[in-house]
């Protein structure tokens, strides 16, 4: 049907063509002429009007007020939206694809009781730094593969809180609780320095795998979009930690008070530790002595416990006793050599296996050892 002006008011000549040139398209796809097509327009809005037991002028008027109405909703969405753009607030997606401004307040019990049970799901989370927290990140496939598992549908039927989803589309309308109650919100992965006109300072040492994520204006929902947990769930481990620490606080300022044979008791255990750290140094400075003497008497030196220092385990940094000074090239040689013969060994193992199976007169499947889409890491 083609577009009507507001009642009370004449179309301008820039619509008078606009809606030519529709009636004009819509005809053409119909095989109708431009006045065939208005012929059977009319004739449609008059049984329409017959169904609804009005006259054709009286359901032509309606059809405007309708037009007009949904006219000034698109125009306050359209403010809404260019006020929380402006004003860097998150909107979410309503029904109908129209942009919902999210607005600060309680959060929905139903919204609350679907976070609490997504938190309590393996959805596989990612740590992410938003503005300078770390926070979990996970992806909304996983999410809505969740919302439409039997273990929700199981919950739901014992918690009238959580909303069923017998649908795809009635899946999203859950999913969407969770950014209106700004208990998660879609993020994209962003340059901390972007927008600043300098290079940082230090080159900084990236960590795999962790982003540094902003919040996105529009939330919208899709398999491969990334949401952010701002629910952290119940406090209680918090709160319990805080009054440990408390705790341990209020017991060293009240050492004074303690009684006797315990005060003892912790100044034997200090004096301990005191000892085994001064032993540990006093041990460092005599290996590095050892070292600058050996290096010279005899090259190319001598280290007492040489993975002292080395990332390794506890008790292995005191493996082996001793050893002598190793250049950096033969270190990388030797281990390159080391990986070569394992992996020599498992090539030899491999073909023994075969040349078995062959003589047995069975054969050998070769599975699929490539990593599938849900295997890779994110």
């Amino acid at each position: 049907m083609a577009t009507s002006s507001p009642p009370g008011h004449q179309p301008s000549p820039q619509q008078m063509a606009a809606m030519q040139q529709q009636i004009a398209m819509e005809a053409q796809k119909r095989g109708m002429t431009p006045q065939q097509f208005q012929q059977w327009q009319r004739q449609q809005i008059e049984a329409d009007a017959k169904k609804a037991g009005l006259t054709f002028d009286q359901y032509v008027n309606r059809l405007k007020q309708q037009a007009l109405e949904q006219h000034q909703r698109q125009q306050q969405m359209a403010q809404q939206q260019q006020a929380a753009q402006a004003s860097g607030q998150p909107q979410a997606e309503g029904q109908g694809g129209e942009q919902v401004p999210i607005t600060p307040g309680a959060a929905d019990p139903r919204a609350l009781a679907v976070a609490k049970w997504l938190r309590s799901q393996d959805l596989k989370p990612r740590t992410c730094i938003l503005n300078g927290q770390r926070k979990e990140m996970f992806r909304v496939k996983r999410a809505l593969r969740a919302l439409q598992s039997p273990a929700y549908n199981a919950a739901s039927a014992k918690n009238p809180l959580l909303p069923p989803c017998s649908s795809a589309a009635a899946t999203s309308e859950v999913f969407k609780l969770l950014p209106l109650s700004l208990l998660a919100l879609r993020v994209s992965k962003s340059d901390p320095h972007e927008g600043h006109n300098h290079a940082p300072a230090k080159p900084q040492k990236r960590v795999k795998g962790l982003w540094t994520v902003k919040i996105e204006s529009q939330q919208d929902i899709a398999d491969d979009l990334h949401y952010v947990w701002l629910y952290e769930g119940p406090q209680w481990k918090q709160k319990l930690y805080a009054v440990g620490a408390l705790s341990a606080i209020m017991a060293v300022v009240m050492f004074p008070l303690w009684p006797l044979k315990l005060r003892v008791v912790v100044w034997y255990l200090s004096m301990g530790m005191l000892g085994l750290l001064g032993l540990f140094f006093v041990m460092a400075i005599f290996r590095l002595i050892l070292f600058c003497v050996t290096y010279f008497a005899v090259p190319p030196g001598l280290w007492l416990y040489p993975n002292l220092f080395e990332d390794v385990g506890f008790f292995d940094s005191f493996r082996p006793v001793w050893g002598w000074q190793e250049d950096k090239k033969k270190k990388k040689s030797k281990r390159h050599g080391e990986a070569t013969k394992e992996a020599k060994t498992v090539t030899e193992k491999g073909d023994a296996i075969k040349s078995t199976a062959k003589a047995n007169g069975s054969g050998v499947r070769n599975r699929d050892l490539k990593p599938r889409v849900e295997e890779v890491e994110e």
